[in-house]
């Protein structure tokens, strides 16, 4: 599965941003989609997965503020992120896993994911 996010920029705090994943055909009929975020020096973050029955699961840190949605015609993962904060800085990248994902302890384990895409960076400026 190749993924290719964007949408990524630069925003003052408390504004929105919408980011978009690209994928190649996925066929497998269960799966998780998440997204991550990372900053030089950090390990990468879990920030959202959204499962192939559409659940959606959310780190502490953004809920409230961000959605996860996919559309399944497009082949497509977006996660809107509204009320951004300085400490939302980061690159973010879109994971795919061909296993099912129903709670956070699967969900955030990037070793759980097979496919990455290359990252889109969000700089928010206080």
């Amino acid at each position: 599965v190749q993924l290719v996010e964007s949408g990524g920029g630069s925003v003052q705090s408390g504004g929105s941003l919408r980011l978009s994943c690209a994928s190649s055909t996925y066929t497998y009929s269960s799966y998780c989609m998440g997204w991550f975020r990372q900053v030089p020096g950090k390990e990468r973050a879990w920030v959202s997965s959204i499962n192939s029955r559409g659940s959606t699961i959310y780190a502490d840190s953004v809920k409230g503020r961000f959605t996860i949605s996919q559309d399944n015609a497009r082949n497509t993962l977006y996660l809107q992120m509204n009320s951004l904060k300085p400490e939302d800085t980061a690159m973010y990248y879109c994971a795919a896993s061909k296993d099912y994902c129903s709670g956070s302890w699967r969900a955030s384990n990037p070793d759980n994911y097979q496919s990455w895409g290359q990252g889109t960076q969000v700089t928010v400026s206080s």
